[in-house]
């Protein structure tokens, strides 16, 4: 298998935080996103989308979207389980990683891309282009704010994002903390039940890959 890449975007950081937790290495090929190389035509072809990562599989079918590739790997490797290890785990595993994405991932990226340079009208990825927006960049500052406070609330009961169970919402949230520093937003020292957290899923050897 390959995997698309661009090294250092979170969403490619997710999948291969992934697959080094489940110890499964696959080719890797880099993505330029700054040279506009998800937008060739070439890249088209493997994916409409025009975004990364992908993983093509070794028949040449291609999975997109970083759920939907996870969840692949997931039922290929089994073992060391991150969606769940029972029914009701699976549920919450799958509450809290959305609510991760949604008020953590698209919060740093509305953020982001609405006051980035690079992406003056390409606020949203994908084949469309669309304008940048100071309120919703504005926004996106403030629910960003209000992650980390969540987040910081939810870990004073909890070891991991699902109790004391190590999980892939931990991977998005990780990786959601470390692309928050690209709009300058850090754990506060007041935050320390976020900051025990991160120093313990930060330190695991996955988390380099």
């Amino acid at each position: 298998m390959k995997l698309y890449d661009f090294a250092p975007a979170p969403n490619p950081r997710r999948v291969r935080f992934f697959l080094a937790e489940k110890g499964v290495e696959v080719d890797n090929q880099q993505v330029d996103l700054t040279k506009g190389e998800q937008r060739s035509e070439a890249f088209r072809a493997i994916n409409p989308a025009m975004d990364v990562p992908v993983l093509e599989l070794d028949d040449g079918r291609c999975i997109h979207q970083v759920d939907a590739i996870c969840r692949y790997l997931e039922e290929l490797y089994p073992q060391n389980p991150l969606w769940g290890r029972d029914s009701f785990e699976r549920a919450q595993v799958n509450i809290h990683n959305h609510q991760i994405m949604l008020n953590g991932l698209m919060a740093v990226a509305e953020a982001y891309r609405n006051t980035t340079p690079m992406f003056v009208d390409r606020a949203v990825p994908g084949p469309h282009n669309y304008a940048q927006s100071p309120e919703l960049a504005a926004r996106g500052m403030l629910r960003v704010a209000n992650f980390f406070s969540d987040m910081d609330a939810h870990f004073a009961a909890n070891q991991y994002v699902v109790g004391d169970y190590f999980s892939i919402a931990d991977i998005q949230a990780v990786v959601v903390i470390d692309f928050a520093k690209w709009v300058k937003v850090r754990i506060a020292p007041e935050q320390q039940h976020l900051q025990r957290w991160y120093d313990q899923v930060s330190a695991r050897p996955a988390a380099k890959a």
